[in-house]
């Protein structure tokens, strides 16, 4: 089978970015739209936010909200390719086990080496014993005081204002306490969770809270290859036809553990276009007919680090020309405007809450009024305020100003 652009930017619209479009039905709901996308990039908090607004246009934020803090049906986990996301609550033992805890042993052995070999302040004179120390004193601070920021459980567990010294006159080698490390590598174990933000909804302060005040008795094991059999399932129902490069990619597995996940499902062999060989569960259903379908005249605002966005490694079907202006150095997308499935433009939110944005490309009279008049429904969910971005790319600070 072969398969082409037009089909795949059909598919896109339908399962990932139209989802407002099924009314009053699960796809609809903030736990929908996580369920239709796997996950939804956290490491920029207004993306968790913006990124459902973006396809339920009934949502709110204080839809999400409630979703991820009242309800707790949606967890903040370190994951795949040691980057935040947020996923639903009863996919965090799969996602966990797929891919959390393999970082979370890179993370515990890089710090425990770290420990034992770099100076500190003060000495530390067993890094096993001092590091399970440091996880207790955690542990109680947040056990009897939390929730708690960063700060203050430095506070209460003392132990986490113990510094890494420099070791060279290097402009970044500075300074640095135990602090991020360590609630990182707890984070990725699965035994703590970023719970509310401390200011606004768009802030990336977090208060740290125990990963049982979403799952009593804690992360449910599974065993690891299974949970990524699972998880390549579920990837290719969101974002299937792809290629085993785009899977390997997206989870940070090898590619032995790549193939072994897929080998594992009833996938069909396709030829992707402009791409080669390519895989597709044989039980997605791909759109009919010639040319874009539904997705004709259909228009998407998706924030920095959308799950669509960034789902591929192979993105020369929905991107086009424009990586230079639209990516920054380090390779995250900012902002971008989507017009019948592929990235068109570039917006932004001014600090007054003006939406801004930019066409890359002729869409248009038609196109370009449902851009605006899109740009304009985002600004009014956003109650006047400024969003920024955590990763300006060239064209968000042309339109910042």
């Amino acid at each position: 089978m072969r398969i082409s652009d037009d089909p795949r930017r059909a598919r896109l619209v339908a399962h990932q970015l139209d989802l407002g479009a099924a009314g009053p039905a699960p796809e609809s709901t903030v736990e929908g739209v996580v369920d239709r996308l796997v996950a939804l990039h956290a490491t920029d908090a207004p993306s968790v936010y913006l990124s459902v607004l973006a396809r339920v246009p009934e949502l709110r934020i204080e839809d999400v909200r409630a979703a991820m803090y009242d309800r707790r049906t949606l967890v903040r986990v370190l994951a795949m390719r040691r980057t935040l996301f947020v996923v639903a609550r009863d996919m965090v033992p799969v996602v966990h086990a797929g891919a959390s805890a393999a970082v979370g042993r890179r993370l515990r052995a890089r710090l425990l080496k770290e420990l034992a070999t770099l100076p500190t302040d003060p000495p530390v004179e067993d890094a096993e014993t001092f590091l399970a120390a440091a996880e207790e004193q955690v542990h109680d601070a947040l056990a009897q005081h939390g929730p708690l920021t960063g700060a203050q459980l430095s506070a209460r567990a003392p132990v986490l204002r113990t510094a890494f010294l420099p070791t060279t006159t290097k402009s970044w080698d500075v300074r640095r306490s135990l602090t991020s490390p360590l609630l990182s590598l707890l984070s990725a174990e699965g035994r703590i969770v970023r719970g509310e933000p401390t200011g606004g909804w768009s802030s990336n302060r977090f208060l740290w809270r125990p990963v049982e005040d979403w799952l009593p008795g804690g992360v449910p094991e599974v065993d690891e290859a299974e949970a990524r059999v699972r998880l390549a399932q579920v990837w290719l129902e969101a974002f299937g036809p792809a290629t085993l490069a785009d899977l390997q990619w997206w989870t940070g597995w090898n590619l032995g553990q790549t193939r072994a996940a897929v080998a594992a499902l009833d996938v069909l062999e396709v030829e992707i276009e402009g791409l080669g060989a390519g895989v597709l569960l044989r039980s997605t259903e791909l759109p009919t007919g010639q040319g874009l379908g539904g997705a004709a005249g259909h228009v998407a605002l998706l924030p920095s680090l959308d799950p669509t966005a960034m789902g591929w490694k192979h993105r020369g079907w929905y991107l086009g020309p424009h990586r230079e202006q639209l990516f920054d150095s380090a390779g995250n997308i900012g902002a971008t405007v989507w017009w019948e499935g592929r990235i068109v433009g570039a917006w932004a939110v001014r600090t007054d809450g003006e939406v801004v944005s930019r066409l890359l490309e002729d869409v248009g009279t038609e196109g370009a009024a449902a851009v605006e008049a899109e740009a304009q429904r985002i600004g009014s969910l956003l109650g006047g305020g400024g969003v920024t971005a955590s990763f300006p790319t060239p064209l968000y600070r042309e339109l910042r100003g």
